[in-house]
């Protein structure tokens, strides 16, 4: 099974589950994530995701021996009909995404996890732009997440150089949300999680909506934006259960409606 996917109290768990392989992505697994992912979408139950890998790797990106294989996928096929859609789904799905980055996370592998709302590592955790070492450009949205969270120049740098980013310095320069001593991890994403999957899921949604379509609005465009989705996010059961809740000096029971 090359991706083990689990969901309990709210929360489903995608980890990539070819740690002999660095859990590096062939066929099989990016198709196996597209369906999680679309799984997770269509579920109620689901509250947050988890991307995360098995073994000592996050994700080690394409898995060479199926790329210069002739009877295997072209190039083109693997960028358009393998990454792209996951990409895709992990920006349009209105749940919260959280990549889980436990170990190296390098090429498309980096780029998954910067397309994910929220990236935690293990400060022992490394992100790398290996592209430029076999002659390829950054994929997977590389190109257009990484120099929005840390700034053309930079980006184009870690692209031409393919050096490796440790944690602590990927969250020093703004490019993950936070680096955890590797001891330490497994009980955050926990707790983050729980306590995610116990928010208002529509309104997280909405708030995702707001800020993927920021980056193509005017000023004027995103305000009349977030005078629409207020209005929605103010219909939901979920507000009214929280100004209830407000008002009654009690803790909210959100149930993500």
């Amino acid at each position: 099974m090359v991706l083990q996917f689990t969901k309990e109290n709210g929360v489903a768990t995608l980890q990539f589950n070819r740690p002999d392989k660095y859990n590096s992505f062939n066929q099989e697994l990016a198709f196996a994530v597209q369906k999680a992912l679309d799984d997770c979408n269509a579920d109620d139950e689901v509250r947050v995701i988890v991307l995360t890998g098995s073994g000592k790797a996050f994700c080690a990106g394409q898995d060479l021996v199926e790329a210069i294989d002739p009877n295997g996928p072209p190039l083109k096929n693997i960028v358009g009909d393998h990454y792209n859609p996951i990409v895709m789904r992990l920006r349009e799905i209105e749940k919260p995404i959280i990549a889980a980055v436990n170990g190296v996370a390098a090429g498309a592998g980096a780029n998954i996890a910067l397309a994910c709302d929220i990236v935690v590592a293990k400060k022992s955790a490394a992100f790398i732009q290996a592209f430029s070492a076999i002659g390829l450009i950054p994929d997977s949205g590389g190109t257009f997440f990484l120099p929005r969270l840390v700034g053309a120049q930079k980006a184009l740098a870690l692209m031409l150089t393919g050096d490796k980013v440790m944690a602590e310095e990927a969250e020093a320069m703004n490019m993950i949300y936070k680096a955890v001593a590797d001891e330490e991890f497994d009980a955050y994403i926990q707790g983050m999680t729980t306590k995610m999957a116990k928010m208002p899921t529509t309104g997280y949604g909405l708030t995702k909506r707001a800020v993927n379509e920021s980056f193509n609005n005017t000023l004027k465009q995103q305000l009349d934006l977030e005078e629409e989705l207020q209005a929605i996010a103010g219909s939901t059961q979920d507000f009214k259960e929280g100004t209830q809740a407000f008002v009654e000096k009690r803790k909210p029971n959100f149930i993500g409606k």
